[in-house]
């Protein structure tokens, strides 16, 4: 039997930086006149929502109306997904890694590993709300309830459930080679972080040129500059723009003192591992409320 354990999963909860790290990876391993734009991000990694490869698993369009459906095709799509390239590739998720109905929406057998990219909850939450549309205080309810599931017309779900509950399934699966990366961390030092994994996850030599060159083609101002002149598919159709803000610390500006409390009292465990150095401000900043 073929072994399809090929996919390096690039998952991330919404807005936390995964078109980010594609972007550059893309402009590191590829040939710069093969580079790929924010557009055309599939010559170099898939996602495991793309409709064709469930038109595929199916044998006629695809479209579902419950996530029992999904589930069902999803588990062809992905074979189909893992074998569409010979070796290792990434694939990109915003699906949490659980099973449902008994059938995992990570499934092992097509996973060889997993790069999880994190961001911190106080600046994801306004930048989630305008991915969806919608107002703060709705968008923190969905990032604290387990039942929080994205999906479009054509019943492609991504189940994302808690934050908190997203970050410890993908850092704590059982036998899973895993590499994380810290958004704020991206933001401070692309090189270094990137270089970190390349060399220590990847096992791969790293060329400082063409990385200096793949960290500036994926800085903000670029992706920005890309998103106004050819303007960007995956963006959603209510949302102004994508590569809004892309800064650290904007959680200050954007967020009540009674929100920061909410987040920091529903993910306090998760934040003392992964943002100790954010306890005290957000802790001092909700005591204001």
């Amino acid at each position: 039997m073929t072994n399809l354990q090929r996919i390096i999963w690039l998952a991330s909860f919404p807005k936390s930086g995964n078109t980010w790290v594609r972007v550059l990876l893309a402009n590191y391993f590829m040939p710069r006149t093969k580079a790929p734009d924010i557009n055309s991000l599939s010559k170099f990694t898939t996602g495991d929502i793309r409709k064709d490869f469930f038109d595929r698993a199916l044998g006629h369009p695809y479209s579902a109306s419950s996530i029992e459906e999904w589930l069902e095709v999803r588990q062809k799509a992905l074979r189909l997904i893992a074998a569409s390239k010979p070796n290792h590739h990434f694939v990109k998720t915003h699906c949490q890694t659980t099973r449902i109905h008994d059938m995992d929406v990570i499934p092992p057998e097509v996973t060889a590993a997993a790069v999880y990219v994190m961001r911190n909850p106080f600046d994801l939450a306004p930048s989630f709300a305008r991915h969806q549309s919608a107002d703060i205080d709705t968008t923190i309810e969905r990032m604290c309830s387990t039942r929080n599931i994205m999906a479009t017309d054509t019943g492609m779900y991504e189940p994302l459930g808690r934050w908190d509950d997203h970050v410890n399934t993908w850092t704590q699966a059982p036998g899973l080679p895993l590499y994380v990366i810290r958004y704020e961390d991206m933001l401070a030092n692309p090189g270094k972080t990137v270089s970190a994994m390349l060399e220590k996850f990847m096992k791969v030599k790293v060329d400082r040129p063409k990385l200096a060159y793949a960290v500036k083609q994926a800085s903000f101002k670029s992706l920005q500059k890309q998103e106004k002149e050819i303007g960007f598919s995956e963006k959603p159709a209510t949302m102004k723009s994508f590569f809004t803000k892309g800064k650290a610390g904007a959680w200050r500006d954007d967020l009540t003192p009674a929100q920061v409390g909410r987040l920091r009292s529903e993910f306090e465990d998760t934040l003392k591992k992964w943002y100790p150095e954010m306890l005290e401000e957000t802790g001092s900043f909700a005591s204001t409320a």
